[in-house]
């Protein structure tokens, strides 16, 4: 697939290092996608790589971006929070408007799925939103940090993953300040939910309230045996041709 490497300014004057991924010639672009990854994770994990190869198959171009403090882009991690990643992604979806090329599919991973269903009703050009492995409370993501040692100026060491991060008490302020179901129920787009029921990061129940929250439009797809991070190639490209599939049909309508 044709890649575009580009930089845009977020939503605190970062530069984020993107890649815009595009359908080949002989393909119709019937759209364009943003790909909100994964907490600490970065844009080329393979989850992100393989479904937006997926998605370009099916005619939709895809921008995949570092969210800020992450990969290659600039700025602080211990300085972001989920509010952050949120405007992150309407400053991604701007960028990708003043190039003629608006946003019309969402797509979130994890945390980024969290992300992308707070910030889609926001985001009129918006037609459709998927989650992989979303958690319906983005206050999930505490549990793997256990009570943080934070030092005079709000900050604490923390390892994820077996990475070591810093993060703020600003972090976990705005984690308990999210309300994310209201803002499933008011998303008025057509909503597809993956996750596999043997997912022991986010566990199953989570899809299980962010369906019941949404309305209709909506669809479930079943991960199998799928583990977190969609690492399985098999299981990606499984997910990248149903979500085509779907999305093709779904931003056109």
């Amino acid at each position: 697939m044709p890649t575009e490497s580009l930089r845009f300014p977020g939503s605190h004057g970062a530069a984020l290092d993107a890649r815009l991924d595009l359908p080949t010639d002989d393909t119709d672009t019937v759209g364009y996608a943003v790909f909100a990854h994964c907490f600490t994770c970065n844009k080329n994990i393979n989850v992100v790589r393989r479904v937006s190869d997926a998605l370009t198959q099916h005619g939709l171009g895809v921008l995949r971006f570092d969210f800020t403090g992450l990969g290659q882009s600039a700025g602080a991690f211990d300085e972001s929070h989920f509010e952050q990643n949120t405007a992150d992604l309407r400053a991604a979806c701007a960028f990708m408007a003043e190039r003629d090329q608006p946003v019309s599919l969402l797509v979130g991973h994890s945390l980024g799925g969290a992300a992308v269903l707070r910030v889609a009703n926001k985001l009129p050009d918006v037609r459709a939103v998927a989650t992989i492995g979303a958690p319906a409370d983005p206050r999930h993501v505490k549990h793997l940090f256990a009570d943080p040692n934070f030092d005079a100026q709000g900050k604490a060491d923390v390892k994820i993953g077996g990475r070591p991060f810093t993060i703020s008490r600003d972090f976990i302020d705005a984690l308990d300040n999210q309300h994310l179901e209201n803002h499933v129920a008011q998303l008025r787009r057509p909503l597809i939910v993956f996750h596999s029921p043997v997912d022991k990061v986010v566990g199953i129940e989570n899809a299980e309230q962010i369906f019941k929250a949404a309305r209709h439009p909506k669809s479930f797809v079943s991960l199998g045996q799928s583990d977190h991070m969609v690492s399985n190639a098999a299981d990606a490209a499984y997910l990248g041709n149903v979500l085509g599939a779907w999305a093709r049909f779904a931003v056109s309508k």
